[in-house]
């Protein structure tokens, strides 16, 4: 079936919240986030905006039923949220189900954006959340060491980290640190040995995926150290 076939196909299909919430990411998916309106959700589903309205209260509503989605692809990129109850490998565990809801940003790039802006967490998402502290627990450790780690990894915990900026303009930001490099020589020497652009692995400025993984690595070591550290040495005999 052509794809105007399949348009059309779409839009003699009965209105549902969920084909509202889908049109909705793969709108965002296609023309940005900003593009994301009623009437254009509308135009993309054939119907009145005002139908809208029967499935999702407002705009603020899509958004949290697209983040919703999402993190439905997650549980589906990491093979449910499901946990046993004890698991020795519970860091390699965690690093597998952390970098399966990045690849799920990475193909969202607006997702991070917009999940930083809710102020309650659905039931996918809770899910999800749920998933990691159950993995944590699976290894061993005290829900007030996991508390502690939820803080420590952040956002990083969905896949994507909110890193500091540096300006659009490359060349411009090179000409600064060059006027800047007697006053701040090391941050200077820093970026002019490490600044890179890589837009196919980014979600923002400077988080490539070897950045992404090396802060994951840090804390999920650090972690496994302080577990090995609580847990109480055999007696001797």
């Amino acid at each position: 079936m052509s794809s105007t076939a399949e348009r059309s196909a779409e839009r003699r299909a009965p209105l549902t919240r969920g084909r509202v919430l889908e049109s909705a990411v793969e709108l965002a998916d296609t023309a940005g986030i900003d593009a994301l309106t009623i009437r254009r959700i509308a135009e993309r589903l054939g119907v009145e905006p005002m139908s809208l309205y029967y499935h999702v209260r407002n705009k603020e509503a899509i958004l949290d039923g697209a983040v919703e989605l999402v993190f439905t692809e997650v549980e589906q990129a990491s093979g449910g949220f499901a946990v046993p109850e004890t698991d020795a490998a519970w860091k390699s565990s965690l690093r597998t189900r952390i970098l399966a809801a990045r690849t799920v940003m990475l193909r969202h790039p607006w997702a991070p954006g917009v999940i930083d802006s809710r102020t309650d967490l659905g039931l996918a998402t809770a899910r999800y959340v749920d998933s990691v502290v159950g993995t944590l627990r699976s290894g061993g450790l005290s829900y007030d060491l996991i508390h502690h780690a939820m803080h420590a990894l952040g956002s990083r915990m969905f896949g994507f980290t909110q890193e500091l900026g540096e300006p659009d303009d490359e060349s411009g930001d090179a000409a600064v640190m060059e006027q800047m490099a007697a006053q701040v020589p090391h941050l200077a020497a820093m970026l002019a040995v490490v600044r890179h652009v890589d837009p196919d692995s980014t979600l923002g400025w400077c988080d490539d995926q070897f950045e992404f993984e090396f802060g994951l690595d840090l804390i999920l070591d650090g972690l496994e150290r302080i577990t090995r550290a609580d847990r109480p040495r055999p007696a001797r005999s």
